[in-house]
């Protein structure tokens, strides 16, 4: 009997494989063995889930709903979702290796996301206008877009759905979402829940496959009114340009390098504490990870020296297991290039203060902890992302010099600031180019705050009632008041 479990696609309420029966393997990180099988979506698939959800959309019971019955849906979905986290968080953990202890939490805390959506549904509005002229009444109201696009990459992937589902459904939209092709299995046992919650079949399809054929099927489409990508910047190129076919609306993103600044003034315990979470968790495949780490220079050997003892100790091993720290990759690809880039960054002049291999013990996709001092900002490292546990430490001595660091970079989503100076941690604030800014803390999330980047971390905002409004356009409907006829545009001859 064999142990690879098959899963199906979701398409208009109905289970299904792929139309021509293909398949691709997902393998456990932690053992590099095959654990399941996972459908191909062809460009016929991904028409019918457009189509299915064009429907949904205009013709079927969705768009009946009342906003207050469209936000129970989504408050059932987050019932569920909360009830399922243990079976969602092991699957979650088999096909991504991350800790099983991350995933069971985080889709326990992702329920709230569906709940704020679900109360968001029937606070979707317009205004009256003052308009400047007489006899006229002026309004505003908010419609749904159409079908949305909505592509997560593999890590926190049912936190990345729900930001785009649950404000995309409140707004009353319907969905096509392509799940990550090195992890599907957990978005599709997700699927599961989504009739159970009392959502129509159509309103949201999930499909699975490759960027080459299924992504550029679904981005290019011309019935998706808007695409919301998280992923890297390559493929946001291709969705770009795919948009091209169709005028959809784009919001993108795309990760970052991330700078974590500490000054002399800091409580030390708690920075380093923050450092210490904001890369090695999730074995650093987060588009938040802290993996610039700035440091005053009075305080970064001493900061460095308590790091390493944290790091040296951090335990590695099977991600199922409550007693391990840190798991394994989730790609064989996200391995090697970080491999490749410390071995570079020894050559230009960095010194490995620890970690810096595989750990040898272990035969899964896993890496060492590990803490990189670097001489000045020019080496490679320091602006690549790596989606992996590597940090680029560096020095700085004054204000100024921190701010012109953390901005040096193609990247701005995130950024953390530790100082007992709230004056100057305003400062900062102002000062550092990144969408997301915490402050003694890092790495912390809520339905209520927007997050998104700019430069190449992309463009838009998930999250918070914004995320809501981003779902809907508004028309504009002017009324005649006057009770006398239109007057004539034109002379009488």
């Amino acid at each position: 009997m064999s142990d690879i479990e098959s899963f199906k696609m979701l398409i208009d309420g109905q289970w299904c494989d792929a139309s021509d029966g293909k398949t691709f393997d997902s393998f456990d990180p932690s053992t590099t063995k095959v654990w399941s099988r996972i459908p191909e979506a062809t460009t016929d698939d991904v028409n019918r889930a457009v189509e299915a959800a064009q429907r949904a959309g205009e013709n079927g019971p969705w768009k009946e709903m009342t906003p207050t019955q469209r936000g129970r849906c989504l408050r059932q979905l987050g019932d569920l979702l909360a009830d399922k986290s243990e079976d969602l968080g092991r699957i979650e953990t088999r096909d991504t290796g991350k800790m099983f202890k991350e995933t069971r939490w985080q889709a326990q805390y992702i329920s709230e996301f569906f709940h704020f959506y679900a109360g968001c549904a029937d606070k979707i509005h317009g205004d009256t206008l003052p308009i400047d002229k007489p006899d006229l009444f002026v309004f505003t109201k908010r419609e749904p877009l159409g079908v949305i696009a909505a592509i997560v990459p593999w890590n926190s992937q049912l936190f990345l759905s729900a930001v785009k589902i649950g404000p995309a459904l409140a707004a009353g939209n319907t969905i096509v979402l392509k799940a990550s092709e090195h992890a599907s299995a957990a978005m599709l046992e997700f699927g599961k829940l989504i009739a159970e919650a009392g959502i129509p079949d159509g309103v949201v399809n999930i499909v699975t496959g490759h960027g080459d054929v299924c992504g550029k099927v679904l981005t290019s489409h011309p019935k998706v009114a808007r695409i919301s990508f998280t992923g890297g910047p390559v493929a946001a190129r291709h969705v770009i340009h795919n948009s091209a076919e169709n005028f959809a609306e784009v919001s993108l993103e795309l990760g970052g390098k991330s700078p974590f600044i500490v000054f002399d003034d800091a409580d030390i315990e708690s920075a380093v504490n923050g450092a210490v979470g904001g890369i090695f968790a999730a074995s650093g495949q987060s588009c938040v990870a802290g993996s610039r780490l700035l440091l005053h220079e009075d305080i970064a050997d001493d900061f460095l020296a308590r790091m390493k003892a944290v790091a040296d100790e951090v335990l590695i091993g099977d991600p199922m297991l409550e007693e391990t720290e840190m798991g394994p990759l989730c790609t064989v690809g996200q391995l090697e290039n970080i491999e490749k880039q410390v071995a570079l960054a020894q050559v230009e002049g960095a010194t490995v203060l620890c970690g810096g291999k595989r750990p040898e013990e272990l035969n899964g996709l896993f890496y060492e902890p590990t803490i990189i001092d670097c001489p000045n900002n020019s080496l490679q490292i320091v602006d690549t992302e790596l989606f992996g546990p590597v940090v680029a430490a560096m020095r700085f001595r004054t204000e100024e010099e921190a701010i012109a660091l953390a901005n040096d970079t193609e990247h701005g989503l995130a950024a953390g600031i530790f100082t007992r100076d709230s004056a100057r941690s305003l400062r900062m604030a102002d000062a550092v180019k990144a969408g997301i800014v915490w402050v003694n803390t890092y790495r912390v999330i809520s339905p209520v705050a927007e997050f998104g980047g700019m430069k190449n971390s992309g463009y838009g905002r998930e999250s918070g009632f914004q995320a809501v409004m981003d779902y809907t356009r508004p028309k504009a409907v002017w009324m005649n008041t006057s009770s006398e006829p239109l007057a004539s545009q034109f002379v009488s001859r």
